[in-house]
């Protein structure tokens, strides 16, 4: 595991907020907690976790729950974005997740992605949705 001081300024508060949010999940399905926390661009955080539904096409990932939040509170961008799954592997945002985050997220933010016990991974948004459609090109 990488030094948590050396990954970013602001890892350590948003590990902690998606760790914190993540025990919210919703999941009596799966059992599969995630949580998701972003730094905005005023530097405050925002999370979200994961909420299943009996129909399961109705599920939200983590990363959803977290924009719904962002947008409710009236912000635009994503500066950094940590991802916190179960299990001892990392949780990467699934596919449609990763097309959400590019709404509002530069392709060179950062997006850490760990597990209960800390960082796994960094990779940016480009390097995880490469080619991307996004809002420059309508």
């Amino acid at each position: 595991m990488i030094d948590k001081h050396m990954i970013s300024e602001n890892f350590e508060k948003l590990f902690q907020a998606a760790k914190d949010v993540r025990d919210n999940a919703h999941v009596p399905y799966s059992k599969f907690k995630v949580g998701a926390a972003f730094l905005t661009e005023d530097n405050s955080i925002i999370a979200g976790c994961n909420v299943e539904n009996a129909a399961y096409p109705q599920s939200q990932c983590a990363e959803a729950s977290a924009i719904g939040n962002l947008v409710a509170k009236g912000f635009t961008k994503i500066k950094e974005v940590v991802v916190i799954g179960s299990g001892d592997l990392l949780c990467s945002p699934c596919g449609g997740c990763r097309q959400r985050l590019r709404e509002f997220a530069a392709l060179d933010v950062n997006i850490h992605m760990c597990n209960v016990n800390g960082h796994i991974k960094t990779s940016t948004l480009e390097d995880l949705l490469p080619d991307s459609f996004g809002p420059e090109n309508l």
